[in-house]
């Protein structure tokens, strides 16, 4: 599951002149240089709409029962052994996910408390009011539907450059503290919750294989789209990094 503001909102008056990445570029900033960077009424509502909308993305998926996220499968099983809807699995391993993050020194910014909350509220709204279809090309559509947008909501809620999503974060941390390459820490990742969700008797199927070889590309071409040009440098000053 990654995300990072007038405008100004009394941040120092060298910030009105703090040269900005072009456009298209992620900025590295923390969390109250995140804040202050400014555009926040552009910025803010782009996080949380992409966020809800990876939500839905999750339910589409869950109603085309034709395979789950990574992360998603290991939702699914866990979910069989308790008294817990989709969406609350997703918000309360996200805050595992969260603690995971203390030994690695990763800082959590707005983005990534309101991703670990947002996302799972609405896959359950969502999951409330649809239905699954009887037909499989509807829930073909609907697999493909959930690939597509979760695809946009991932570009949207990461081009808002207000912190990562818990999960990015984990894949960070890993990454920079063992030296290993991003996609290796990624993929090792995934398949431990691929492994252990099946085990637990999680979703997995052609939904799943079109997630893994789709998301990435589809992120990679709409966020530049949607990414918000920042200062290149730190914003006044940020202690929490």
């Amino acid at each position: 599951m990654t995300s990072t503001t007038p405008d100004l909102g009394g941040a120092p008056a060298d910030t009105v002149h703090a040269p900005r990445a072009p456009r298209g570029v992620l900025v590295d900033l923390g969390p109250i240089a995140q804040l202050r960077a400014g555009r926040l009424a552009r910025r803010l509502p782009q996080l949380y709409v992409g966020l809800f909308l990876y939500g839905v993305s999750l339910a589409l998926m869950v109603r085309g029962a034709l395979g789950l996220a990574p992360w998603d499968v290991l939702h699914s099983g866990f979910v069989r052994h308790v008294p817990m809807t989709l969406g609350q699995a997703v918000v309360l391993f996200s805050f595992v996910v969260l603690v995971l993050w203390v030994p690695l020194r990763e800082v959590p910014g707005l983005g990534t408390i309101s991703n670990a909350v947002v996302v799972g509220l609405s896959a359950d709204a969502t999951l409330a009011v649809l239905q699954r279809p009887d037909a499989l090309p509807g829930r073909i559509g609907l697999m493909v539907g959930g690939v597509v947008l979760c695809g946009l909501a991932s570009a949207l809620y990461i081009g808002a450059q207000l912190g990562r999503g818990p999960r990015d974060g984990l894949m960070t941390g890993l990454s920079r503290r063992t030296g290993l390459s991003l996609r290796l820490v990624r993929t090792g990742l995934e398949v431990t919750v691929v492994v252990i969700g099946l085990l637990l008797g999680g979703v997995l199927g052609i939904g799943t294989v079109a997630y893994a070889l789709a998301i990435g590309p589809l992120t990679q071409l709409m966020l530049p789209w949607f990414t918000v040009a920042l200062p290149r440098g730190p914003v006044g000053r940020d202690t929490t990094r």
